[in-house]
């Protein structure tokens, strides 16, 4: 009698509907995957970036002509509305599909070394970049489409194999992957969508012989993936939370500050590890900032997708609970709700409000965490100075915007500021442009995705080196036999790798290099006994 099936169930968070399951990956499952996708990956790292970018622009032909069916799916699995699907998942996935097919053989092209001193004249080298092998990918339910598929097309692009894992709460938008890549025709055994819980899923990769991990999620479940890998020596490439701080400066036109800080606080119901966590408004314009966030606040809708609300649903019931938790913390604190979205329609599934907070402090437990939902709260600050010691004051740097009339002086502040990526009158959509790298300091991660650094993340870089003019030096001044003539022309090559002057160089030039010549074409010669 055969074993009962273990299935992953996916539950739309915003109706409570069960939408489908998927089988869990078993243990000889997870051997089959990896014997497969390490000989796939022999034959695909032979081909031409141009021979591999056809797969994936064929991948971006399907995003493209099946994004409305697309963009549904990930709606439903992850509550999020569909115009944000299509918005922030769907539209950046097929840009940047096309942009690693373009910029990828430019990135990962040799590059000629030429000799780092004049006293390696003959010694030339190259870097090349090889894929790593094959990648396991471990990605997030706040944007369960967008991560994992830029991830999977840059390593694609570098020659590697993936061994893709979806988060637990949406397994269809990774079946919904599957479907993309196998429209592409690419070979068998290149790609898998495997599925089951994520540390049993990160051990199955790493005993199969997983060449590196790609993690995107909370910092606690980060340092949990990092000591996995230490164990097997596996290089990860870590993006963990964020605590992103938004600075209105007093010269900022407030509408748009206010438009785009509450786009990036409450899009995607707040579940977006780069969205504004915070907001520090300089006292001048703070008044002004608050009246117009309460008006447009209260104007926003949220309920079940459809064309006419705003805001979905959380994806999960645990991130609802601890929500609700948050507020009534922010709450006890001192903290005021200033105004909410309103329901639209049956709130069957996990709708969080969208929610202004005002006389908040800064010291308050509330903005020194990362919090995961529709929250936009707001600091009053005397002055720019203070704006960026606060913002500054967190353990995460993932990102962080400026608001200001003056680009000169936002870049001047962005260059003060401890994070990864920084937006000038604008915050968070930089994570849907495929060459500015993504990632940060300190509790934020290891490593970078998107981007040339997100290409070089995935792949293994290599330096050959060779002779110049080979076979006319039999040595090299620094190899065998030493005696003290040796000794004394290497002390005075000291001298010429830092020369005091132009004069010493080239007396050095007639001195001591010809006799560091005639050794190189000197036999070494040894009685014979």
């Amino acid at each position: 009698m055969n074993a009962e099936v273990a299935y992953e169930v996916s539950i739309n968070p915003a109706t409570m509907e069960e939408i489908g399951r998927l089988p869990l990956t078993t243990k000889a499952e997870f051997e089959d995957v990896f014997k497969r996708a390490k000989a796939a990956q022999k034959e695909w790292a032979k081909l031409s970036y141009k021979a591999r970018g056809k797969y994936v622009l064929k991948m971006a032909d399907y995003i493209r002509d099946h994004a409305d069916e697309l963009s549904e799916i990930i709606s439903q699995d992850n509550g999020k509305l569909k115009i944000d699907a299509l918005n922030t998942e769907v539209l950046p996935s097929i840009m940047g599909a096309t942009w690693y097919v373009k910029n990828a053989p430019k990135i990962l092209k040799d590059q000629l070394l030429p000799p780092s001193s004049m006293l390696f004249f003959n010694k030339w080298s190259k870097r090349v970049y090889q894929p790593i092998g094959t990648l396991g990918i471990i990605s997030p339910w706040n944007y369960p489409f967008s991560i994992p598929f830029g991830e999977l097309v840059m390593a694609l692009m570098a020659g590697n194999a993936v061994v893709l894992k979806v988060a637990a709460q949406t397994p269809l938008v990774g079946q919904a992957i599957e479907q993309v890549v196998k429209a592409s025709g690419l070979p068998e055994g290149l790609f898998t969508h495997v599925v089951g819980s994520g540390s049993k899923v990160l051990d199955s990769m790493l005993e199969n012989g997983a060449n590196k991990i790609f993690f995107t999620g909370s910092t606690f479940a980060g340092k949990q993936v990092m000591k996995s890998c230490a164990e097997y020596l596996v290089p990860c490439s870590l993006e963990l939370g964020g605590n992103d701080a938004m600075i209105v400066l007093e010269d900022a036109s407030i509408e748009r500050a206010v438009n785009g800080g509450m786009w990036a606080a409450y899009q995607n119901a707040g579940q977006s590890c780069g969205g504004v966590k915070r907001v520090y408004v300089h006292e001048k314009v703070y008044d002004e900032f608050v009246a117009m966030s309460i008006a447009k606040t209260k104007a926003l809708r949220h309920g079940s997708n459809g064309y006419d609300v705003d805001l979905g649903s959380v994806t999960t019931e645990k991130q609802f609970q601890t929500l609700e938790k948050e507020l009534q913390l922010a709450l006890d604190n001192g903290a005021t709700i200033a105004a909410q979205s309103q329901p639209v329609g049956e709130q069957k599934g996990y709708f969080f409000p969208a929610t202004l907070l005002t006389d908040v402090t800064p010291d308050m437990a509330f903005i020194q965490e990362e919090i995961f939902g529709p929250f936009m709260p707001i600091v009053k600050v005397r002055s720019e100075a203070e704006a960026i010691e606060l913002a500054n004051k967190s353990q995460y740097g993932l990102s962080a915007s400026v608001w200001t009339s003056s680009n000169a002086r936002g870049k001047r502040v962005a260059m003060q500021l401890e994070a990864g990526a920084i937006a000038i009158n604008d915050h968070l959509y930089t994570h849907g442009i495929a060459n500015t790298e993504w990632g940060g300091p300190k509790e934020s991660g290891i490593g970078r995705t998107h981007g040339a650094l997100g290409l070089h993340e995935v792949s293994e870089s290599k330096i050959i080196n060779w002779d110049l003019m080979p076979g006319i030096n039999k040595n090299n001044a620094w190899w065998f036999p030493f005696d003290e003539a040796i000794y004394k022309t290497m002390l005075e090559l000291t001298k010429y790798a830092k020369p005091t002057s132009v004069f010493q160089w080239l007396m050095l030039n007639v001195t001591v290099i010809p006799k560091v010549l005639l050794r190189m074409a000197s036999s070494w010669k040894v009685d014979k006994k």
